[in-house]
């Protein structure tokens, strides 16, 4: 606890709904569970993922404000797995992968100014007053459009706010990033051999393990982490980890990795919890 028995508090930052699930699943359960108050806020509504049926965006048949309606519920079904305390949804437009049309729409997150946004999320941050935050690097991770976004609106509302929570980016090592090729190509023998142009682009996701400040162990919540990635069942496809099953998933997955970029305890790095100087 904090002062005036306020409970710790953890926010996290997401583009979109199973983000929450991908990136900080194991996190978010852990810290739940230990009492933590967990504050999701997700970005967009995710309309420009698959529809039912799996229909593709801009194929006939998609409906974004059906896939919208549906992946909230997949959203509210995933929080409830992870034991989230608070649900906070921005509700700005999917902006979709990099250079689609979408990215122009005017109510797309991409298109969204960040002084506006960031407003609006300095406003829950004072309201929780979160002693962490969790976003993406400045790429967004792997340089999808909503992520960026999210990077940018998220360290523009931490100033905003006034707070000064430990801050703390979302990244792989190198090492694990390896350990996904593998298993990738494992899951799936007929899948091709990246490009030079891809091969460079992947090169530039995550960071060299030296670099990598802080190692969460969230191996004893893999599978509450692997049912949430579940419970988003529209964008299966998509989610390539679930075809694994959840004793691999756990070997693969049982640990959540960060850089930390804000920091007024003077806790020492490298470090395995992201509440370290704070209890």
């Amino acid at each position: 606890m904090t002062g005036n028995d306020r409970p710790l508090t953890l926010m996290a930052v997401h583009a979109h709904p199973d983000d929450e699930a991908t990136g900080t699943g194991g996190v978010l359960a852990r810290y739940a569970a230990e009492g933590v108050r967990t504050v999701l806020v997700t970005c967009t509504d995710g309309r420009c993922g698959d529809g039912p049926g799996g229909v593709k965006p801009g194929d006939e048949g998609h409906d974004g404000a059906v896939v919208a309606a549906m992946r909230r519920e997949e959203l509210e079904a995933s929080c409830g797995v992870l034991k989230i305390s608070d649900l906070e949804m921005l509700g700005y437009g999917d902006s979709g992968m990099m250079g689609w049309p979408s990215n122009e729409l005017p109510d797309a997150f991409w298109q969204t100014p960040v002084d506006e946004a960031a407003a609006r999320l300095a406003a829950l941050m004072r309201h929780y007053r979160p002693d962490v935050v969790v976003t993406y690097d400045e790429n967004g991770f792997y340089g999808h459009p909503d992520h960026i976004q999210a990077h940018r609106v998220t360290m523009a509302a931490v100033e905003l706010s006034g707070l000064t929570p430990k801050v703390y980016w979302t990244t792989m090592p190198h090492s694990a990033m390896r350990r996904y090729g593998e298993t990738m190509r494992e899951f799936q023998p007929d899948m091709p051999e990246p490009d030079p142009a891809e091969l460079a682009a992947m090169a530039e996701i995550g960071l060299p393990d030296e670099e990598v400040t802080t190692w969460v162990d969230t191996a004893a919540f893999s599978d509450q982490k692997f049912d949430a990635l579940a419970a988003h069942a529209s964008q299966g496809e998509n989610i390539f980890f679930l075809r694994m099953g959840k004793e691999r998933f756990r070997d693969l997955m049982g640990t959540e990795t960060f850089v930390r970029v804000a920091d007024t305890t003077g806790a020492a790095l490298p470090e395995d919890d992201l509440f370290t100087g704070l209890r």
